[in-house]
């Protein structure tokens, strides 16, 4: 094996592990939230408001710091980020008032949104053509095992055992590790070392010519509204609506977290060979099935029947890696990776994971919270309708890589693209 290939195996290690522990520290809170609320005597509004306000600044981080990134490299902004990250999940846990928790998880998503942005234009960077979308896909698969799958047994039995502040102190520990391996051992991408004009602000605007870009971002409100009604309230709904424990919950979200991560590197690998279209349709009506699951009470006569589903329909993370990822930086040159990357997430988290809480939580209040899994089921369906109109970028079957014209060109109308 060369060292190239050595050096793109250890990345991707160090990576899945990275991405790995973020997702433990942003979905810890939702996890928690069946323990913590009660002490701040918060509603299901407020809940959705704490996970929003997250989400929001995260949304912004994300693209801000994607076009930093596309301008001073990947490796100064992405191991800051890592750190910080990881030191405000552990004050989470000192947070005694809604307002103190409000504000620490904003900074939170701060933090945490470059994160996103720079990690997966790293991976694009760092990888062939034939293993784009398996390497995509088995770091982004990372936040299913340890975020939904380890996150919710992890974190529910901390808190069981010794409270919910030390299950927040704990979700941080593992990024103070990874900030320092990525500044060991991550290198800058040699397809960016020869890099040294930078685009203008009118090159960056023209990105928004390519229609697949236009409809990654709606493609992105669609995923995420489903991702946070779902990790927002269906632990709510298992417990207060179904009467189950909590205990209970950790292991329904738990097994179809293990299932989004078997998925979440399969699908986006099978997509390198049968086309990023094809797979992100199959993705779309997969996830559907797993709010309307938690619906139906029978289920819950047979916890492991309910598990066994949740855990085969659950591709959230397999559609993570093509929606905001593959389609983006495949529909755009090269400099926009990481700008591509942030602008489809940014649309998704301020619409999807922003917006939908907030709109679930006010339904939930005068409705209940069986609309909330509705709500999910109805963003699978957007996503599904979004899929349709894709242009394929997947190489094997577009029968190209994406166009990659000289800084200071005129951007090319891609025909596999662009609208």
């Amino acid at each position: 094996m060369d060292r190239s290939r050595r050096y793109e195996n250890s990345l991707i290690a160090i990576l899945f592990f990275t991405w790995g522990t973020i997702f433990l520290g942003r979905m810890s809170q939702l996890y928690l939230a069946p323990y913590f609320a009660p002490e701040f005597h918060l509603d299901h509004k407020q809940i959705g408001t704490v996970a929003s306000a997250l989400a929001i600044t995260w949304a912004a981080s994300t693209f801000l710091f994607g076009v930093l990134s596309d301008r001073v490299g990947r490796k100064p902004v992405l191991v800051p980020a890592v750190f910080a990250f990881s030191i405000l999940s552990g004050v989470s846990g000192l947070c005694h008032t809604f307002p103190q928790l409000l504000l620490v998880r904003a900074l939170m998503g701060a933090a945490g949104g470059p994160t996103w942005s720079t990690m997966t234009a790293l991976i694009e960077e760092s990888s062939p053509s034939d293993r784009r979308g398996r390497n995509i896909g088995l770091v982004v698969s990372a936040a299913a095992l340890v975020g939904l799958a380890a996150a919710p047994v992890l974190t529910t039995q901390v808190a069981m055992r010794w409270g919910w502040r030390s299950a927040f102190f704990i979700a941080g520990i593992p990024g103070l590790l990874m900030s320092v391996l990525l500044w060991k051992f991550v290198e800058e991408p040699a397809t960016r070392t020869g890099i040294h004009e930078k685009p203008s602000l009118s090159e960056y605007i023209s990105i928004l010519r390519y229609r697949n870009i236009w409809l990654c971002c709606f493609g992105a409100a669609g995923f995420m509204s489903w991702l946070f009604a779902v990790n927002v309230f269906a632990p709510l709904y298992i417990t207060e609506v179904a009467h189950q424990p909590a205990t209970t919950a950790g292991f329904l979200l738990g097994a179809s977290g293990l299932g989004s991560f078997f998925l979440g590197f399969l699908l986006p690998s099978f997509s390198d060979r049968w086309g990023r279209k094809p797979i992100l349709l199959l993705m779309a009506a997969m996830s559907a099935v797993v709010p309307l699951a938690f619906l139906v009470p029978a289920l819950y006569l047979h916890p492991f029947v309910l598990a066994f589903i949740a855990f085969i329909a659950n591709s959230g993370q397999g559609i993570a890696s093509v929606v905001l990822v593959l389609v983006p930086t495949e529909s755009v040159p090269a400099q926009f990776r990481a700008t591509s990357i942030g602008l489809a997430t940014l649309a998704g988290e301020v619409m999807g994971a922003t917006a939908a809480p907030i709109l679930a939580g006010a339904l939930a209040q005068r409705h209940g919270l069986a609309v909330t899994m509705w709500l999910a089921a109805a963003g699978s369906g957007l996503l599904f309708v979004v899929a349709l109109f894709l242009q394929e970028t997947g190489p094997a079957r577009a029968g190209k890589l994406a166009v990659k014209p000289r800084i200071g060109s005129n951007l090319p109308q891609q025909p596999d693209a662009a609208g």
